[in-house]
């Protein structure tokens, strides 16, 4: 018997180091929006973000899919389109319903959603934004064993949502602090559930297919998952004398404070500001809000001082946590809401990328073991 003496030969491989998680890597070119992590800014079509944060919900969305979609809807047509679709997607709801029993509820979402046929006739990018608060309502009903409500296709997007989830109309000051929501939320740069729209719309699977996956890259607990556990540090604290005994012993342990730090921004996020106005403009007889912004400012001198070189400010999830808390919606279902807001993004980037043709295909950077050498036998 006689061995090779032959090396195993060398992969021709890219060395250079990888970006881990695409950090600093361009994806894509994009006119919907602009996150500035160093300044604070968001900027949505070449408006900041406290400009038309009290625009109503129709209106951003007219601005994102302007020239995108196959018509330029103006608000109001967009919202009768709307009223329209929530009513249709009303009307596929029954047979699926009862199989969202034994999910949570953004699980529930993510089925429901895929009832939404690539044949439909209703235009794509308004059926998906008007069906998610119809399923997301009929599905947070359910769970407090309570009849879907159907749509009422004269109002708002925002003030319909309510509806349905409360079974009825409630007071405009709920809707207006809804609606800012989800113009705040409704796009973000590259996030992680953009990027995955974009990367399936770049396949031709389709708009629904696309949002889908959107929704379960949100489904994560680092991207769309965190805003229910910021009224859960809240109630552990309990009380304002605990509060910096609580907070203390938290970063003592190393634990994480919810609602505090972003990956991309460096100061405070600015959709933190806008929804803390919203929030502020809701009667709050409970004081729940004030003692809200009591540990908000204990926490932040606590990690300015315990964390001086990583600047950690409010970000989007401490204050959303109170406007959905304040609006009725129960936690769990937060990130339904949130999905509620985002698909504004989603379908604007779908319609943006679908005009690229081009498929999204990076490279990887193996590092692996190179092939084993063969071994000839002698006879």
């Amino acid at each position: 018997m006689t061995n090779s003496s032959k090396t195993a030969p060398q992969l021709a491989v890219d060395q250079s180091q990888g970006n881990a998680g695409l950090e600093g890597v361009i994806a894509a070119e994009t006119r919907l929006s602009h996150v500035d992590g160093m300044a604070g800014r968001l900027i949505l079509r070449g408006y900041d973000l406290d400009a038309i944060a009290d625009w109503r919900f129709e209106a951003l969305l007219a601005l994102l899919w302007q020239d995108l979609a196959p018509e330029n809807l103006n608000a109001a047509q967009i919202q009768t389109a709307l009223g329209k679709a929530r009513q249709h997607a009303f009307g596929l709801l029954d047979p699926l319903l009862g199989m969202t029993d034994r999910l949570s509820q953004v699980e529930a979402l993510r089925l429901l959603l895929s009832v939404l046929a690539d044949a439909e006739t209703e235009a794509h990018h308004v059926l998906a934004v008007a069906a998610v608060p119809v399923f997301a309502a009929a599905i947070a009903r359910r769970r407090q064993g309570l009849v879907p409500l159907q749509p009422d296709a004269s109002l708002g997007q925002a003030a319909d949502y309510l509806r349905m989830l409360h079974g009825k109309p409630m007071p405009e000051a709920m809707a207006k602090a809804l609606n800012t929501y989800m113009v705040t939320v409704a796009d973000h740069g590259m996030n992680a559930s953009t990027f995955t729209a974009r990367v399936i719309a770049s396949t031709k699977a389709g708009l629904f297919s696309a949002v889908i996956g959107g929704l379960c890259a949100l489904k994560g607990p680092l991207h769309g998952g965190a805003p229910g556990p910021v009224l859960d540090m809240l109630d552990a604290i309990g009380e304002a004398q605990c509060i910096r005994p609580w907070l203390t012993d938290a970063l003592a342990r190393g634990e994480r404070l919810m609602g505090f730090g972003h990956r991309i921004y460096r100061v405070r996020d600015p959709r933190a500001d806008v929804l803390k106005a919203a929030v502020a403009n809701l009667r709050d007889g409970s004081g729940r809000i004030r003692f809200a912004e009591t540990v908000e400012a204990e926490a932040l001198a606590l990690l300015s001082e315990k964390k001086p070189l990583r600047p950690l400010q409010t970000n989007v999830e401490y204050y959303t946590a109170l406007v959905l808390e304040a609006v009725g919606f129960p936690r769990e279902s937060f990130t339904n809401v949130f999905a509620a807001g985002r698909m504004a993004g989603w379908t604007a980037h779908v319609l943006e990328q679908d005009r690229t043709g081009r498929l999204i295909r990076p490279q990887s950077r193996y590092i692996g073991p190179a092939p084993m050498a063969s071994h000839a036998a002698a006879s």
